[in-house]
């Protein structure tokens, strides 16, 4: 009998890759990274150690490593924690509006909510040597983007506050825009008011959390915490979080629900348990999407400028590129309240304050 030909020696062998080299030499992908685009930022020793694991896997550096320290790379980094939400591929639209003009590349990547993959994509993108990376922090554990998000890389964080990194900015005024929305039910007329809230580690939760909490001092009402209901900002945590604010002995008239999935979700547990809206239970959610006015009954929602949001990023993005020691700056931008029928109201539009352009931090 014929033996099969055996594979190529090229077929046998993994291809050499940076993320290889940093296994075999112990260190991360970020520093096997500094080790060939600048190599005076690391000792000797550890220089010496990932370029003999280098060698021995026959690891060629790319071109796009070496642009880091050059700084000619025309490729951004866009990181994002649920590419199903449209609030954040709106943004993403923002960003591609003011960059691709601007001869920019964007690299999009899915961080789904990991710390894990967001680290491992963080570090993809440096080693890469993007321009710099807009993306929306997921991790606030301390010092999670110390090292793979350090200077000369040049970054912007959306929507979230990243932990213990000092870094541009862009988010809404979360506390005024929740507190617009929940002012709103009191005026109406609720005195019974629940909140389904988001995951407690991200800021925009805390801050939508402590716009209800505002509200509620502001209109003299009682803090009950078995109204306030923890979800995941997922379809399934607003169906689950409704479904238990809904079973409570003396269950709210009223909900405000802090971000669009979750109120998909809120929805189709009301509908399911036969609950009208806004005649038993009035509903209000964080973030108006183009599908809110096909909603049964059509959803009142804070509106945040999403497109806006991504676009301001874009242009602080390329002014720190251009100016790498400006001051840090944190855009504050402005939110509505879009008046629908779900809250029972006759519909129009208020507008929450906010402000765009700040230096610093709120």
């Amino acid at each position: 009998m014929t033996k099969p030909a055996a594979p190529a020696d090229g077929a046998r062998r993994q291809a050499p890759t940076i993320k290889r080299v940093a296994a075999r030499a112990g260190v991360s992908i970020a520093t096997v990274s500094r080790v060939f685009a600048d190599p005076g930022t690391v000792s000797e020793a550890l220089r010496t150690r990932v370029e003999e694991a280098a060698r021995a896997l026959n690891y060629r550096p790319s071109r796009a490593a070496r642009t880091l320290r050059v700084g000619t790379s025309q490729a951004v980094g866009v990181v994002i924690p649920d590419l199903e939400n449209p609030f954040f591929t709106a943004v993403v639209r923002g960003i591609e509006v003011v960059l691709r003009p601007a001869g920019f590349t964007l690299l999009l990547a899915n961080s789904d909510e990991d710390a894990a993959r967001e680290h491992e994509v963080l570090q993809t993108l440096r080693a890469d040597g993007v321009a710099g990376i807009i993306f929306v922090p997921i991790n606030n554990a301390r010092d999670a983007y110390r090292d793979v998000l350090a200077p000369p890389l040049q970054v912007v964080a959306v929507d979230r506050l990243p932990s213990n990194l000092r870094t541009d900015l862009v988010t809404v005024d979360n506390v005024e825009g929740t507190r617009l929305g929940v002012e709103h039910l009191f005026a109406l007329g609720h005195r019974d008011v629940g909140l389904l809230a988001g995951p407690s580690r991200h800021s925009t939760a805390k801050e939508r959390e402590r716009g209800y909490h505002e509200a509620l001092r502001a209109a003299g009402r009682p803090a009950r915490t078995d109204l306030v209901h923890y979800g995941d900002f997922r379809e399934e945590g607003g169906y689950e979080g409704m479904k238990a604010l809904m079973a409570l002995p003396k269950r709210p008239t009223a909900v405000f629900v802090t971000n669009n999935l979750m109120t998909l979700g809120a929805f189709r547990a009301v509908h399911e348990a036969g609950i009208r809206i806004p005649d038993e239970v009035a509903l209000v959610g964080f973030d108006d999407m183009p599908w809110a006015t096909s909603l049964n009954p059509p959803l009142t929602a804070v509106s945040q400028p999403s497109q806006e949001i991504g676009s301001s990023a874009a242009d602080l993005l390329l002014d720190r590129i251009a100016r790498p020691e400006r001051t840090i700056r944190h855009v504050i931008l402005e939110t509505t309240l879009a008046v629908r029928a779900s809250c029972g109201a006759a519909a129009h539009k208020t507008r929450a304050r906010g402000s765009a352009g700040q230096a610093g931090r709120k």
